[in-house]
């Protein structure tokens, strides 16, 4: 299809969209930005909150905020406000710390949910030493996951003297066993941006006995998750990618009910204490998902994440979902109308049960093609060896951007 006929085709859709309106709440320019799945664009109602947050209450109000403006519940208060974008009930979802910390919250969590892990110590190459009660020393990570998740999974199978074990999402259950303990996996891959199948793979995992951990970074405000409705055990997730929390902003850590009680964290803080102004020596877990907590929350970053989550009071995550799968559909047939034949790959599966809202592309020379295309006021990323990473933010992104932007990649070669 010539370019006369793509450019009506996304006007049309533009005027369609339902969700077009919500780009007026974003700082943007004209530059199409389809880099959300690094870090979201900034919502217009954050700069004002975080200038109430450093100006009153932390200059007026000083230590009168904790209490007063609310900030010693924001961990659970904004987990809250993000449990409805992943499908969870209210109460099991705790903001703070990083995603990697959480990834070891969770890790170790689950081994000792699973009555897994040894009683003395590894051989230090993530071996186990003594079965643990449960019998069950292996951890499951996946393969191709983003490498601090391999990172953290390998230390958490260390301490806990379990064995840890590469598998890809398609070989896990073949791959489970009476030894499995824990599997972690991401709902998106980061390179290629596949929909891995967390309902069937979550069912397969319980079937073994074992205890299941989604990375969610990928996928939380981009597609429906339903935590709840699938059985999940933990999950985790970063703030700054699809939920626009801003650079650094706090990941989040889910503990399903049913599991709270026996949840054991490895980090034990004074914020997760039953008592915590009680100072005392020994350790008492504090009810619920407040367990995930360690210090002191990082409030400035908390209360930029809140007034950020607020753009999300009216939609939908179906609609968002919608629209993504639209917009990715449309730029890959922009991209085959614009882009010389043989010129790119796509390595983003064409099924909408296997996608997620980013398309990644395989070309030569990627890393100049991502430069001089950021030159030109398309903003994507670029992962060694060889890949062009482009994510669709319905939010922000229309129909418009994505016609733009294939056609600017075309221009490339």
């Amino acid at each position: 299809m010539s370019e006369p006929e793509m450019r009506p085709r996304a006007e049309k859709l533009d005027a369609a969209d339902e969700l077009a309106g919500m780009r007026a709440q974003f700082v943007l320019d004209d530059t199409v930005y389809l880099d959300g799945n690094s870090l979201g664009a900034l919502p217009r109602s954050v700069p004002g909150r975080v200038e109430d947050a450093v100006r009153r209450q932390w200059g007026s109000l000083r230590i009168r905020s904790w209490d007063e403006s609310g900030w010693w519940t924001a961990p659970e208060r904004i987990g809250d406000r993000i449990a409805p974008l992943v499908g969870a009930a209210p109460g099991q979802i705790v903001v703070g710390d990083s995603t990697s910390v959480n990834v070891f919250k969770a890790v170790v969590g689950a081994v000792r949910l699973a009555g897994g892990g040894s009683e003395g110590p590894g051989d230090g190459e993530g071996h186990a030493g003594r079965p643990g009660p449960g019998g069950r020393d292996e951890v499951l990570v996946d393969a191709t996951t983003f490498p601090t998740d391999g990172y953290i999974a390998a230390s958490a199978a260390r301490l806990t003297g379990c064995t840890l074990r590469p598998v890809t999402p398609d070989e896990v259950p073949g791959a489970l066993s009476e030894r499995t303990a824990a599997v972690l996996l991401n709902h998106v891959d980061y390179r290629t941006g596949r929909l891995h199948d967390l309902p069937s793979l979550t069912a397969s995992i319980h079937a073994a006995g074992a205890i299941s951990i989604w990375d969610l970074c990928h996928s939380a405000g981009a597609l429906p998750v339903g935590l709840d409705e699938h059985g999940v055990d933990l999950a985790v997730g970063c703030t700054y990618k699809y939920l626009n929390g801003g650079p650094g902003s706090p990941a989040y850590l889910y503990v399903r009910e049913a599991h709270q009680p026996r949840f054991d964290s490895p980090l034990p803080g004074w914020n997760s204490h039953a008592d915590p102004f009680g100072m005392t020596p020994d350790y008492t877990p504090a009810p619920g998902a407040l367990r995930g907590r360690v210090g002191t929350p990082d409030i400035l970053s908390m209360l930029a994440l809140e007034a950020a989550l607020e753009v999300w009071d009216d939609v939908s995550i179906d609609a968002v979902r919608t629209k993504s799968l639209a917009l990715t559909d449309f730029f890959l047939e922009c991209v085959e109308s614009y882009v010389p034949g043989g010129a790119v790959e796509s390595l983003t599966p064409s099924p909408h049960t296997q996608r997620g809202s980013q398309v990644a592309l395989r070309c030569a020379d990627a890393g100049n093609v991502m430069r001089r295309l950021i030159d030109r006021g398309v903003i994507g990323d670029f992962r060694e060896p060889d890949v062009l990473r482009f994510g669709f933010t319905p939010l922000y992104v229309g129909f418009g951007d994505v016609e733009r932007a294939a056609r600017v990649l075309g221009e490339m070669f």
